[in-house]
């Protein structure tokens, strides 16, 4: 395997929390934001990052509550308080117009920034990022509100009494990492736990991510919005889905027609992250794409 040759660590701030972020260099070119899905952190982008250096000046943010940045206390992590993160990052770099390649609640964040600043983004590529499908969405929408706000509550208890669960060797986590992912060759997987995990004072290991971001939010948009921020993205859109993720195809369940101008790309032999899963045909469409 190439080694690679990592990139900057900096800090940014954002609704009083000290957010990271890495930047890859190549400050002439033109911007690039990669940004992680939920539990995740920006170095796995690392090895798209070290393809795509050498033509754009790329920038990977951790988002609130996962990796090297801070957890909310007291707070909530919805989709727009994670916008205005992306946003308050964007505005701090320069770095718009942007184009931006966004991988599962990563790309759900971005397409709404995008349909809030649509004169911000170049292109997207959206890696299985536009959530639920319609049927589950209407299903969890119909349900009274104080139903769900009931379930959010008892949720965020049950949370709160959680500890971080705890692997007693590095090995243990790595071996974590290729059960969720079984794609992963052995050393992706080590590069990921080595920069997703943190070791604790018994030396123990846990992951990087606050346990209240999978929570929720009883009071986020509907469907409907959803849809009316997608129609309100100008630049062109690709939306990427692994064959093997189990999410179903937009061009089949009709989220596809929600944008103005969006295309789609199915990889086999890929699950979730295929950026990791098949890098080689991921380069191979996205980089005509965001050239053209």
């Amino acid at each position: 395997m190439t080694d690679i040759h990592g990139p900057t660590s900096h800090n940014y701030f954002s609704q009083r929390l000290r957010l990271h972020y890495v930047d890859w260099g190549n400050e002439e070119a033109e911007p690039l934001l990669m940004v992680h899905g939920g539990q995740d952190h920006c170095r796995n982008w690392d090895w798209l990052a070290q393809e795509m250096r050498d033509d754009y000046h790329i920038i990977a943010p951790d988002l609130r509550g996962h990796g090297d940045s801070q957890s909310m206390v007291g707070g909530s992590y919805g989709s727009f308080y994670f916008v205005y993160d992306i946003h308050q990052l964007l505005h701090q770099t320069k770095m718009t117009p942007v184009n931006i390649i966004a991988h599962s609640m990563g790309g759900h964040i971005c397409l709404r920034f995008a349909g809030v600043y649509p004169e911000l983004v170049k292109k997207m590529v959206v890696i299985e990022g536009l959530g639920m499908n319609q049927e589950r969405a209407q299903k969890y929408e119909s349900k009274p509100i104080h139903e769900r706000v009931r379930a959010w509550e008892a949720n965020l208890r049950k949370t709160s009494g959680r500890n971080k669960r705890r692997y007693a060797t590095l090995d243990d986590a790595i071996n974590r990492m290729l059960e969720a992912n079984p794609h992963l060759r052995p050393d992706q997987a080590r590069h990921l736990t080595i920069h997703g995990a943190h070791q604790n004072e018994d030396g123990t290991y846990s992951w990087k991510y606050d346990n209240y971001v999978r929570t929720g939010n009883p009071g986020g948009i509907s469907t409907e919005q959803s849809h009316e921020l997608w129609s309100n993205i100008t630049c062109p859109v690709m939306l990427v889905r692994g064959t093997e993720s189990g999410r179903s195809a937009p061009e089949e369940d009709g989220r596809l027609a929600h944008f103005q101008n969006a295309t789609v790309v199915n990889v086999e032999e890929a699950g979730h992250w295929v950026h990791h899963d098949q890098l080689g045909v991921f380069l191979e469409h996205v980089r005509p794409f965001l050239a053209d």
